[in-house]
Formats: structure tokens, sequence, C-alpha cells
């Protein structure tokens, strides 16, 4: 079974917001779109507005769905589903993450993503172009 997965492909302007892992966390130290496990009868747009405001403390506006990605880590598999999304407001607080970086879509590689992540960036680049 997979463990549902809501991600936001975080826009503001041209740039991109990605998040390293906290170095407590699974996956520490490698980049990912933030978001978080989607709760039993909870939407995956709800769980971007709410996981974006429990882990970064910031307001987004769920725009469309971008795409999915199942991804299977060896002992649990989950499928990431990938939302565009839009910053509204708020001071940005890290509870479950290191660091934040605003990038340009082209500069998604050069960064150590998580593994679920990767299939996401020519996507990204494609719904840019």
């Amino acid at each position: 079974m997979n463990i549902p997965v809501a991600a936001a492909i975080l826009f503001s302007g041209e740039k991109i917001l990605i998040a390293k892992r906290a170095s407590h966390k699974h996956l520490a130290g490698y980049w990912e779109f933030p978001g978080g496990k989607i709760e039993n009868d909870e939407t995956p747009e709800a769980c971007i507005c709410r996981e974006l405001k429990e882990e970064l403390n910031i307001q987004v506006t769920v725009n469309n769905f971008l795409a999915d990605n199942e991804h299977d880590f060896g002992t649990f598999k989950i499928l990431l589903k990938a939302y565009i999304c839009t910053f509204l407001d708020g001071d940005f607080s890290l509870t479950d993450h290191d660091e934040i970086k605003w990038v340009n879509a082209g500069e998604l590689n050069s960064f150590n993503l998580a593994p679920a992540d990767i299939p996401l960036v020519q996507k990204i680049i494609d719904y840019k172009s």
C-alpha cells in the first residue's frame, strides 16, 4: 500500500521553493518540495495548505495538479501528488527543515533532491516553458 503524500511546487515569481530536510528526519539533508502525508478524509490541496502552515508558517494558494510519482523506499512506498502553488503570505519559520531556498527551475537538478521528487523536475521545467 502506498502512503499518500502531497507536495507544493511553490512559485513566487519565477522562483520555486525547495526545503532541506532537517538532520533528525528521514532523508536528512535532502532537498524537497515541501508538503507531507495526506491525512484520512483530507484532500491533497488541504494537506498542502495545512503542512505549509505547520512546517513553514506560510499561506499558499493551490492552483492545479502537476503530476504524481510513485516511489519505493524499500520498506515503504509513497504516492507523491505534486501541485502548482502560489505563495500568499507569511513569515517563514522552519520546524521540519534546516534551510529553504528560492531557485529557478533550471537549477533544481544541481541540488541533492529527495528520490521521489527527482522525476518532478522535468515536469516543472516543461510547465514553465
